[in-house]
């Protein structure tokens, strides 16, 4: 069951949710979507250093004393929202958590610039990263929502290039699926309090146009996860999204890639960005020892 303190955000979301759809002007959903960070302290000592990633806008978030390498975040939006100002208290957090010096990037948003700048984008700070000086071995990706979903083409698109890839992948909540098809859509419709169907709807036909949606570089559940790294994925029941974390871990297991589920009964859509909850907490714990186990594997 939700923490008291999450059954309290969820009510406190709820009303912020109120008014924020499709209709209201991109720049304004943008800017509400930066609002909140205003109000949240990144925890002490992290120091945050902006970075040109062959022209691509970068941020590290370093804690105390980093460990070698790092960890590259790509954050949700529906790929039309979000960015660097909007995600640095999570990539914080998680910079805290793993020791490791945060990394994020506020890749090209649709409607502007639709599939596939954000994974060209991905793909110039992957290999800016690996070309100044982090190897494969001490590298995790991480991605929530959309950022999660861009994650895996990430990962397809390394493999298929012939590019090193990360020792793992972790995904908060992905969007994996652009066909909208899963059957947790009518399932958790009522549940979800965050995303629908028709709203995920007008960002895919915003990102992708007239393309495939089933292409494995716009909706990676499609992909041949052959050769993927170890993937770490946390999700809530209270999501229209929980059947494309179930199917893609499905799909990775079948493909013989390690893959550690957890399914959060109560929890809405990317909890783990909300910094009050017991469960996010958990969440980072899990994140720091699954980054952990990943690059002592590689290294060894």
């Amino acid at each position: 069951m939700p923490s008291i303190q999450t059954k309290i955000i969820k009510k406190i979301m709820i009303r912020r949710m109120m008014g924020m759809s499709v209709d209201t002007p991109i720049e304004d959903r943008r800017t509400r979507l930066d609002a909140p960070v205003k109000f949240i302290n990144i925890p002490a000592n992290t120091h945050c250093q902006p970075v040109d990633a062959d022209g691509i806008p970068a941020e590290w978030a370093a804690p105390p004393h980093p460990k070698a390498g790092a960890l590259f975040y790509l954050h949700g939006g529906a790929y039309a929202l979000g960015s660097i100002v909007s995600h640095r208290t999570v990539v914080a957090r998680l910079a805290h958590a793993t020791g490791l010096r945060g990394f994020a990037i506020s890749y090209r948003l649709a409607p502007e610039h639709p599939h596939p700048a954000a994974l060209e984008d991905a793909l110039t700070a992957y290999r800016w990263l690996l070309s100044n000086g982090v190897t494969p071995a001490q590298l995790i990706v991480v991605g929530d929502s959309a950022g999660g979903g861009l994650a895996l083409a990430l990962m397809a698109a390394l493999r298929d290039a012939g590019d090193p890839l990360p020792a793992g992948v972790v995904c908060l909540s992905p969007w994996a699926d652009l066909t909208n098809s899963s059957p947790s859509f009518q399932s958790k419709a009522v549940a979800d309090f965050v995303l629908s169907h028709d709203v995920l709807e007008a960002y895919a036909n915003d990102y992708v146009g007239d393309q495939d949606r089933k292409s494995p570089l716009i909706s990676p559940l499609f992909a041949d996860f052959s050769g993927f790294p170890p993937l770490l994925i946390h999700v809530g029941t209270d999501e229209v999204l929980l059947d494309d974390s179930i199917r893609v871990a499905d799909r990775a297991r079948a493909a013989g890639v390690d893959v550690s589920l957890t399914v959060w009964e109560g929890l809405f859509h990317v909890f783990p960005v909300v910094p009050f909850l017991p469960e996010s907490k958990k969440v980072m714990k899990s994140i720091a020892e699954f980054a952990a186990s990943c690059r002592s594997i590689l290294q060894n």
